[in-house]
């Protein structure tokens, strides 16, 4: 149900503080950081005011070069701060089965882009969510709308202080 999804509820909740955003779902499931830094112009051409810039599982779990996907972020993150775009940068993280020099490695690139760049950080966009089988769909990866919930509050923590009240 559409209504149920991560975007629709992120509305809602701002709608509900009484805050004038619209929320616009660029993202395409399974996309990766290059996917998403090939599609950069079309987010671009929406004059966004925010963008939660959530990319990295994919490459992830696909086990692609760490130096790759933190280029791809950063180049992204750049791009959009250019352009005068508050950014919010969701952190993910890897299951421990991908071993632990790229676990680590890939949980340090979302905090060391944080920093680097001066943007927000949700340390871990999943928190709550992750590996629990009552918050996600069968194949072990998406959030139900129950997990959806979670993510938003995870999100919110971040993204409310950022919104100004019109």
């Amino acid at each position: 149900d559409s209504s149920q999804n991560y975007p629709a509820k992120l509305q809602a909740k701002i709608d509900a503080a009484g805050y004038r955003y619209r929320v616009v779902n660029a993202g395409v499931s399974g996309d990766t950081s290059a996917q998403g830094l090939n599609r950069l112009d079309v987010v671009r051409d929406l004059h966004p005011a925010i963008v939660i810039l959530e990319f990295g599982g994919n490459d992830g779990l696909r086990g692609l070069p760490l130096d790759e996907t933190k280029r791809n972020l950063e180049t992204i993150i750049s791009e959009l701060r250019k352009d005068g775009v508050t950014v919010v940068l969701a952190g993910m993280e890897m299951p421990p089965n991908y071993g632990i020099e790229y676990t680590r490695g890939f949980r340090e690139i979302f905090p060391g882009l944080s920093r680097r760049y001066h943007v927000a950080l949700i340390p871990f966009f999943l928190a709550g969510v992750g590996g629990l089988p009552d918050l996600n769909q069968e194949d072990g990866i998406h959030p139900t709308a129950k997990g959806y919930d979670v993510v938003v509050e995870n999100v919110w923590k971040v993204l409310e202080p950022l919104l100004k009240q019109t």
